[in-house]
């Protein structure tokens, strides 16, 4: 069945089929995407932002602002007018680029007002900056414990990390080896681990050689620090 006009999640489908394709390091593709728009599909909200996307993308934060300019004056048409703060959050990395910090600090905090209300934090994981996220949570902001959520989200999906952040895992540990894993802060031995869970001696060698590799760590006292780290296991007290 054919719809008679135009459905209002089309060009928000546009959008992030754009921006999706530049995080999957596939630019061609979405420029292939944006030429097959016409010049109406262009002058929406939506598509600005997914214009802009791959021109900041490309090293141009001049064009990604221009083509953002309709959006943030609120003058694109949107059907989903939240999406207006990713296009402040891609101002504010543009003009971070520019050098002018103060803007991008002005346009940051304005994309977090816009996001915080409804919770919709899908701009900083398509346009993940935990660089500048950070250095913002260390001004004026009145969005640090958002901006700390962000962050924790950012490293936990693997997508970007702040620069001092521990590496997360690819592959989540299994039940039995969290059970395993609780057991190595502790001086008991691998048999007497073992004999806590009621499990073989050859189960905890196994569980610990998964738990090694999966952490990428060589030693029990290494694994402990990164499982601490990444928040799998309680802080040192």
């Amino acid at each position: 069945m054919r719809l008679a006009v135009p459905h209002y999640l089309i060009d928000r489908t546009r959008a992030l089929l754009v921006q999706t394709l530049l995080r999957l390091g596939e630019p061609e593709r979405a420029e292939q995407v944006l030429a097959e728009l016409g010049e109406p599909d262009r002058e929406r909200g939506e598509i600005r932002i997914a214009v802009a996307a791959p021109r900041l993308a490309n090293g141009d934060p001049r064009a990604a602002i221009s083509a953002l300019g309709p959006v943030l004056d609120g003058s694109a048409p949107m059907a989903y007018r939240a999406w207006q703060g990713h296009a402040f959050l891609l101002e504010a990395v543009a003009r971070d680029a520019l050098g002018d910090s103060d803007a991008a600090a002005s346009s940051l905090e304005h994309a977090l007002d816009l996001v915080e209300p409804n919770g919709a934090l899908s701009p900083f994981l398509l346009t993940p900056a935990p660089a500048l996220l950070a250095r913002h949570a260390r001004h004026r902001t009145t969005h640090a414990p958002l901006i700390a959520e962000i962050l924790s989200l950012l490293a936990g999906r693997g997508l970007t990390s702040p620069p001092t952040g521990p590496r997360p895992i690819y592959e989540p540990l299994s039940e039995s080896a969290l059970r395993v894993l609780r057991y190595l802060p502790t001086n008991l031995t691998g048999p007497e681990i073992a004999g806590e869970l009621y499990v073989s001696r050859n189960t905890i060698k196994t569980h610990m050689r998964n738990l090694y590799a999966k952490l990428g760590t060589h030693r029990r006292a290494e694994a402990v620090t990164r499982a601490r780290a990444l928040g799998l296991l309680a802080p040192r007290r």
